[in-house]
């Protein structure tokens, strides 16, 4: 159990969570803002916040979680990939032997069944009884994310081999889940929801330059040609920096559309409280010549993606 528990890396989990955190806690803040106008017909009942589509949520995207890290776990160690990895760097199931490729395929197709499972059942208690034609095409949206988290690595041409994973994150890990954990609640989009959504986006591809980076010589070997490799070190460091500055900078423009800095309110703003940590990580990234050495940053803008969402939350809903 510990070796499944480990080649699920937990340390992943929190960036999962933080745009399923942000979209919904938008939605709740939007409910039940009194200027908030539903576009709906007249026979729809008021739509209401609801915790337990909020916890579903959450349980979906850290399926689709695990079952993105078990998938990769399962390519790359069939590929040979992560045989060639720095002893330094986090040891993988499969490529160790502590785990047969078998097993971890056999993983892969439970975590898939499973995921499936709980995307239906989010999605009913979402949609049903009168919105069916989002149900459906909510559905398509979840098997695309499945297909998605196993596409990385798996299959004769995997996405993450040809250097359009940080595209693929920043669609599903930033405007799926912020976007669509939005709609889930709204039944609406708005295009505004793109800034954040672009925010958490960003961060996610961070946390994959950030892996990719440190795997740059390895991958070079093992013909994984990720956008880091393409780029090479000292540009991938540059293209570091612009995604970690943007994110705040678009959570402060989606503030002032939202009016708040005509209105007084300002506890939205907490969030700001962010730039210090940001900027002091940005600097100790830059530092870092071997790349083995940014194993450790991978943890923390997670963590800090997850802050920006919670922060966020709290500020437009218990501070009004």
């Amino acid at each position: 159990m510990k070796d499944w528990i480990k080649a699920a890396r937990l340390r992943t989990l929190p960036l999962s969570m933080s745009g399923i955190i942000m979209g919904s806690f938008i939605a709740k803040w939007r409910l039940e803002n009194p200027n908030y106008t539903i576009n709906h017909p007249s026979s729809i009942n008021n739509l209401n916040w609801n915790w337990q589509i909020f916890a579903l949520a959450l349980v979906v995207t850290l399926l689709f979680q695990v079952l993105s890290n078990y998938a990769n776990d399962y390519g790359d160690g069939i590929k040979g990939t992560d045989k060639l990895r720095d002893s330094g760097a986090e040891q993988r199931a499969v490529a160790s032997g502590k785990i047969t490729a078998t097993q971890m395929r056999n993983a892969v197709l439970m975590v898939s069944v499973l995921a499936l499972v709980a995307t239906v059942a989010l999605l009913y208690k979402a949609f049903f009884p009168d919105f069916i034609i989002e149900f459906w095409t909510f559905i398509g949206l979840g098997v695309a994310c499945i297909l998605a988290a196993i596409g990385y690595t798996v299959g004769k041409k995997p996405y993450g081999y040809m250097g359009l994973g940080d595209l693929m994150v920043f669609i599903f890990f930033g405007l799926v889940s912020v976007c669509g954990s939005y709609f889930l609640f709204t039944k609406e989009f708005h295009w505004d929801m793109l800034l954040p959504a672009t925010a958490v986006g960003l961060m996610s591809a961070a946390v994959l330059n950030l892996n990719n980076m440190r795997d740059i010589e390895s991958d070079q070997l093992s013909g994984k040609k990720s956008l880091a490799l393409r780029m090479g070190f000292k540009y991938a460091m540059v293209y570091e920096m612009v995604l970690l500055q943007l994110p705040l900078i678009l959570i402060l423009a989606w503030l002032g559309l939202q009016g708040f800095f005509q209105n007084g309110k300002y506890y939205p703003f907490i969030v700001m409280i962010l730039l210090l940590p940001t900027m002091g990580l940005r600097r100790k990234i830059m530092a870092v010549k071997e790349p083995r050495e940014l194993d450790p940053f991978l943890k923390q803008v997670g963590i800090l993606t997850l802050m920006m969402a919670i922060l966020l939350a709290f500020g437009l809903n218990y501070f009004k």
